[in-house]
């Protein structure tokens, strides 16, 4: 039986009503995400038509998840919002803080031993406040939320931009920072400016070697990782209904990569097995009751080009394997073509590492299409030329998997089967092959593959493919390998060749599993006592942000980023993950891997106070100290990536008032302006190159700040002269109000307290 199933038919009930009022309201047929969005209106039925891409509209999201790194600072800022429990249905799950080593079992071990602070300080909270917590090892935030919460026609917020795995089985599921979070755990609407449509037609079927991450994989070559900011990612067509809901949710998963706000599916006959396989048949029979509200209408697909903002079609027979990469996740390259590309660009043809798993693809049948590929390697007597690791996606797929079988062959083959947790997909691997800056080549089949995002050396080389893909590459120990022509030689010194893959849609057997992992949390937990030591090194009580006001003079320039500049870039993972908890330690890692345009490295800005050079953030704890604003300059596309707030949390604690850019990606917009200070675009692109290392900047009219209204800022250069420059914004009302107050849990605490 699913969990919360009383909400869920409870959304059911109202969403024909609501749908049809909708259809009214806009005089014409819907989209499936048209249909979720106007049914999850936080006033109810809908009054009102919406124009895409500009309207801010108010929502009521059904559930919340959130992961242990993330869930930290959320946790921490909901303590402030003067509520005794969620309102509604919340998660956490602990996946991120576990490193991956020496396998599971020792893995796990350590990970309890060094992190228990936080997931006691995690598991009190969430019992304190009636949340539900998912202990260490018990598996990946997203698959864990496929399994057991998602629901096809729901809305669903995360604190993590993969949480748009969900739109695998129909949601609306958005990546959101933990500021936006706390809004709706205390009971108040969640904002979202209303999402332009991309429609993806999907027809044919996927055939040998290609899966559905190359869908997703084609996708990512065709937007580029900004192709889908602002946009819903809508799969349609007999090729999507031809897909497993597990695979769906590998292509919505990484929608995060092309910047979508997310990506969903109809509902359809694959998502239907997955919930009755999952034990959730109640989920699957409500469903089928509405189930022509759970799709976009037949008006709609037959003819998207009227009713999607943009349209793409991808033929599924002709779609070819890819591996995209290294350094980004759009740069696409079909299977066959890696091999000349490689040697033009210089990248190692030697693969050292094959990685299985993260929340993009861990599923059952992911395990079982690149176990049908290693246990070629193994009764055709082919050893593999790099090392292995599996990351399974929960523990009820761990377990299902080792009594199937599964597992047993990846250990046959020497692989290392890791902890149910993100691992090296995050940044969280201990890898003893490589020592320093060695330039090598890895592949796996996570989503992300910015530098030093999976090991911390900015020269690892990573390629993004399907586990089928990976599994064969890792084998052969090439990356110019093309397991649909090429041979390998076995230990006997015969050429064989490996079959096409092989998958298992879902167990047999059914799934099973003994400890999901799951902690229900008390009906009453006001008794439940939460404490932080002054201390602690991991965790700290946050104090209020005070506002910023409408006078900036002076305010100094801290660094001018250049060119990509991702949340990574701003506020590291990998070993700082320790200190998602602890604002003040966290903020050590502001910026470091942000490159200065002024002389091109890394931690190295100008302090203009004494004229010397220093770190990031030592500069900005000096100019905070004796009372000066600073500013961040910044390309296209800033703060692409993940959904951690700590990126904006930190300029804020360090004294940054301004973030000016040329453009934003949509979640660390709103992260900035949660915080209470200002999220800025130049008016004209090329006012970037006008900033100069000694600038000093003056705010003219923020005592004018209002929709719609640019801003004006004086831009002081070293030898007097100046620059006066037009920034746009796109706060409205009520971001101004967070601003005004200094930030929007201020804002929350003095609405409760009223």
């Amino acid at each position: 039986m699913a969990f919360d199933i009383d909400m869920i038919k409870k959304v059911y009930a109202t969403m024909a009503e609501r749908v049809d009022k909708a259809r009214e309201l806009t005089g014409k047929p819907l989209t499936l995400s048209e249909k979720i969005l106007y049914s999850h209106l936080w006033d109810g039925n809908p009054t009102k038509a919406f124009t895409r891409g500009k309207d801010y509209v108010d929502f009521a999201p059904d559930r919340i998840a959130c992961q242990d790194a993330t869930a930290q600072m959320a946790l921490l800022q909901f303590m402030q919002a003067g509520k005794p429990k969620v309102a509604v249905p919340t998660t956490v799950h602990c996946d991120h803080l576990i490193q991956a080593k020496q396998g599971a079992a020792k893995d796990l071990k350590r990970a309890n031993e060094t992190s228990n602070e936080v997931f006691d300080f995690l598991g009190s909270v969430s019992n304190k406040y009636g949340i539900g917590f998912w202990k260490p090892g018990a598996g990946i935030i997203h698959q864990v939320v496929l399994e057991n919460y998602a629901f096809p026609g729901g809305m669903m917020i995360g604190t993590d931009s993969h949480t748009v795995n969900a739109g695998g089985l129909g949601m609306v599921a958005i990546g959101v920072g933990g500021a936006d979070a706390v809004d709706v755990m205390a009971g108040m609407a969640w904002e979202l400016k209303f999402p332009k449509l991309i429609g993806v037609k999907l027809i044919g079927s996927l055939n040998g070697w290609t899966s559905a991450k190359d869908v997703i994989l084609k996708v990512a070559g065709i937007l580029t990782v900004k192709g889908g900011t602002g946009a819903i990612i809508e799969y349609f067509g007999e090729g999507a209904k031809n897909l497993s809901c597990t695979g769906k949710g590998t292509i919505c998963n990484m929608g995060a990569e092309v910047g979508a706000t997310t990506s969903t599916f109809g509902y359809d006959d694959s998502m239907e097995r997955y919930l009755r396989s999952t034990d959730r048949a109640d989920v699957a029979d409500a469903a089928n009751e509405v189930r022509e509200y759970l799709t976009g209408d037949d008006e709609v697909y037959a003819n998207p080009a009227q009713y999607f903002d943009e349209v793409i079609e991808i033929n599924l027979d002709e779609l070819r394997p890819h591996l995209n990469g290294p350094f980004t996740p759009d740069l696409a390259t079909p299977v066959g073509e890696l091999g000349v590309k490689a040697k033009e660009n210089g990248w190692p043809i030697k693969v050292d590492w094959g990685l299985i798993g993260s929340c993009t693809n861990s599923s059952y049948e992911d395990l079982t299409r690149a176990a049908s590929i290693a246990k070629q390697a193994v009764d055709k007597k082919i050893k593999s030329k790099a090392d292995f690791g599996i990351n399974p996606g929960s523990e009820q797929i761990r377990y299902t998997a080792e009594r199937d079988g599964i597992l047993k062959i990846f250990e046959d083959l020497d692989a290392t089967v890791f902890t149910n947790a993100c691992g090296p997909c995050i940044g969280q691997w201990d890898r003893s092959d490589l020592k320093g800056e060695e330039k090598n080549t890895i592949v796996h089949s996570f989503n992300r593959n910015f530098s030093k995002r999976a090991d911390g050396n900015p020269n690892t080389h990573a390629f993004v493919g399907s586990p089928e893909m990976v599994a064969a590459i890792a084998i052969s120990g090439r990356l110019d390998f093309n397991p649909m022509t090429d041979t390998l030689i076995n230990e006997d010194g015969e050429e064989v060749k490996l079959d096409e893959p092989r998958g298992i849609e879902l167990p047999p057997e059914g799934f099973a599993v003994e400890d999901a992992g799951y902690v229900e949390p008390l009906v009453d937990g006001t008794g439940v006592n939460v404490s932080v030591s002054p201390e602690s090194e991991r965790l700290q009580l946050l104090t209020p942000f005070e506002p910023i006001g409408s006078e900036i003079k002076g305010a100094k320039l801290l660094i001018k980023a250049f060119g990509k500049c991702t949340t990574d870039h701003i506020s590291m993972a990998g070993p700082w993950l320790r200190f998602r908890g602890h604002l003040d330690n966290i903020s050590n890692n502001m910026l470091i891997g942000a490159v200065n345009a002024f002389g091109k490295k890394t931690n190295f800005v100008k302090n203009q106070l004494t004229g010397e050079y220093g770190g990031v953030p030592d500069v900005a704890r000096d100019y905070k100290a004796k009372g000066v604003y600073s500013v961040v300059v910044g390309d296209h596309n800033y703060g692409e990536g993940s959904s951690r707030e700590h990126a904006a949390m930190e300029p804020r604690h360090l004294g940054v008032a301004a973030v000016i850019v040329k453009s934003f990606a949509r979640i660390h917009e709103t992260n900035l302006k949660k915080q209470g200070m200002l999220g800025l675009t130049f008016a004209n692109e090329n006012d970037y190159d006008l900033i100069q290392e000694d600038d000093t900047f003056n705010f003219l009219d923020l005592n004018e700040f209002a929709p719609d209204k640019p801003l004006t800022v004086e831009v002081v250069h070293a030898d007097g002269s100046k620059d006066v420059i037009k920034l746009n914004h796109t706060y409205n009302d009520s971001q101004i109000a967070w601003y005004n107050e200094g930030s929007a849990l201020n804002l929350i605490k003095k609405q409760n307290a009223s």
